[in-house]
């Protein structure tokens, strides 16, 4: 089946993203004109891809696209997900732009192939979960790494925080979308046994706590008993019965459902092998609108990557070395300030970097000013700046975690993941910088242009004095002295009159002499009557 593809792109959805590229000097570029959709993008089904981290560049451009499936009048939307998860803030974003759609439009989940952790909150925020085969969904739980990468216990309070907002989106999602509770807290909560029972007539299933289990079917007779515990579960693919292991979840994982887990548990609707086979089983006819981010969201979401983030560092510290070594060149400061601008900002419009970290910039480049201009050569200062700086621009890797306050160590392990990574792309893009500088102090004055632009360091030669009498007096002249030589004095060669010295002996004025040597600037000559 044929995907439709929209025609034009507004950039109306990018909100603070875009006024973020505009001061990044890319909205000329970014920024499209706006038009209403025509007819040719008209579908009753659209398709929003939802791929790779969750920031705050793909909920905008999720808002987007959704303004675009409902002004082409598609009263099905399919989210289409291959995500890891990413930041808690812009997941629970997308929930409620999804959970605000019209009540005549069908959201629809479409697994494919991975829904972890803000993917699986988004999933269930659906009307409607399908799977594709080799899928997974859950696995949506804060953990506490330490700072040497092993894991610890998360303090009730800190767990709390970290759970609430997540919890209350499940909870809410599952009262409005008939997902089963048990399982959607099993998804976000450790701690808790799910297990899976039946009525012994046959024509009941539900999801219920070990303790529920204890009271329902430990505790009763067996002869009493009127529930039991699931042992098989059907295979949607095969339909052959399959051995279930029960506790469904146990007290020290995350509840973790494969393709066909789902379906049998009721969580999914059904396993779709592609999108015709969806639409299908969605009742659907007609091509699909398949609506892809556009080429600039990927480019800002290409921005944040850690490998683009240590070459723009790289650059802002080679470009700063040759400003501030070669005064007026004013290229690499203005490129040094354009990487240092998209640096900052990209992560920023993503929803990475917190207001923090630029007030931390702020004072440590304050810092550095005083040291500088105020108090050269002190030291505290200058350190203090230069650390606050670095940390700042390491900050812009570390998004905030959810209840957390502004200024806090990190708890979760996303948060420690993003801090190793921020590390690793500075560290990297240091390296590469000394490199850069060794290279630049070798071959940047032989540039054609550049050597046009620097001063080359001038030879001992040039430097040596200069004699404005290089050519009186030389060997073999014969002057008249006008001032008696004591041994030094001055004569008379031609019409220019200089410094001479004689050899040691006094010489009366009006003498002739003839130069015999020359030493530096020193003109020494004998008097002609000597040779008598």
């Amino acid at each position: 089946m044929r995907r439709q593809k929209p025609l034009t792109r507004s950039a109306a959805g990018l909100g603070r993203g875009t006024r973020i590229f505009l001061l990044l000097g890319l909205a000329a570029l970014a920024a499209g004109p706006s038009t209403a959709p025509d007819a040719a993008r008209s579908a009753s089904l659209a398709v929003i891809p939802i791929k790779d981290e969750i920031t705050d560049v793909l909920r905008r451009s999720v808002e987007r696209r959704l303004e675009d499936a409902r002004a082409a009048g598609a009263k099905v939307i399919v989210f289409e997900l291959h995500t890891p998860g990413g930041l808690v803030t812009s997941a629970l974003d997308i929930c409620r732009l999804i959970k605000n759609l019209p009540a005549d439009v069908t959201s629809v989940a479409w697994v494919n192939h991975e829904a972890y952790s803000a993917g699986a909150m988004i999933s269930v925020a659906c009307k409607k979960i399908y799977m594709s085969p080799s899928s997974a969904i859950g696995d949506c739980a804060p953990i506490m790494v330490s700072p040497t990468g092993g894991l610890e216990e998360l303090p009730a309070t800190e767990r709390a925080k970290a759970e609430s907002p997540v919890l209350q989106e499940f909870r809410d999602s599952a009262a409005s979308n008939g997902y089963d509770p048990m399982l959607c807290r099993a998804m976000v909560t450790v701690g808790e046994e799910v297990w899976w029972i039946q009525s012994t007539t046959g024509d009941e299933r539900r999801f219920v706590s070990a303790a529920d289990k204890k009271k329902l079917i430990d505790d009763v007779a067996e002869a009493e008993r009127k529930w039991k515990t699931v042992e098989s579960l059907a295979d949607p693919k095969s339909g052959r019965e399959q051995p279930l292991v029960q506790p469904v979840d146990r007290p020290d994982t995350l509840l973790t459902l494969s393709q066909s887990e789902a379906v049998a548990f009721g969580f999914a609707s059904g396993i779709v092998g592609d999108l015709d086979d969806l639409v299908g089983k969605l009742g659907q006819s007609g091509a699909p609108l398949y609506l892809e981010t556009s080429g600039w969201e990927t480019f800002a979401m290409w921005l944040n990557s850690p490998w683009v983030r240590g070459f723009l560092f790289m650059i802002v510290v080679v470009g700063g070395y040759i400003e501030f070594s070669h005064p007026g060149l004013m290229l690499p400061g203005i490129t040094a300030l354009v990487a240092l601008a998209i640096f900052l900002g990209a992560p920023y419009a993503a929803g990475l970097a917190d207001i923090w970290t630029f007030v931390l910039l702020g004072v440590g480049l304050a810092l550095l000013a005083v040291e500088i201009f105020l108090l050269p050569g002190f030291g505290v200062a200058g350190i203090l700046g230069g650390l606050m700086v670095l940390g700042a621009f390491l900050g812009t890797f570390i998004p905030r975690e959810p209840g957390a306050p502004m200024f806090s160590l990190p708890n979760l392990q996303g948060t420690w993941d993003a801090l190793k990574i921020g590390i690793f792309a500075m560290s990297g893009g240091l390296v590469m910088a000394m490199v850069g500088i060794v290279l630049v102090l070798r071959f940047l004055p032989q540039l054609p242009v550049v050597d046009k632009l620097i001063l080359s360091n001038p030879s001992a030669e040039a430097l040596a004095p200069q004699d404005p009498f290089a050519s009186v007096g030389l060997v073999g002249d014969v002057g008249l002295v006008i001032s008696d030589l004591r041994p030094g004095g001055q004569a008379r060669f031609g019409n220019e009159v200089v410094d001479v010295q004689s050899q040691g002996k006094y010489v009366e004025a009006g003498k002739r002499v003839q130069v015999i040597k020359r030493d530096g600037g020193s003109i020494i000559v004998r008097p002609l009557t000597d040779e008598a």
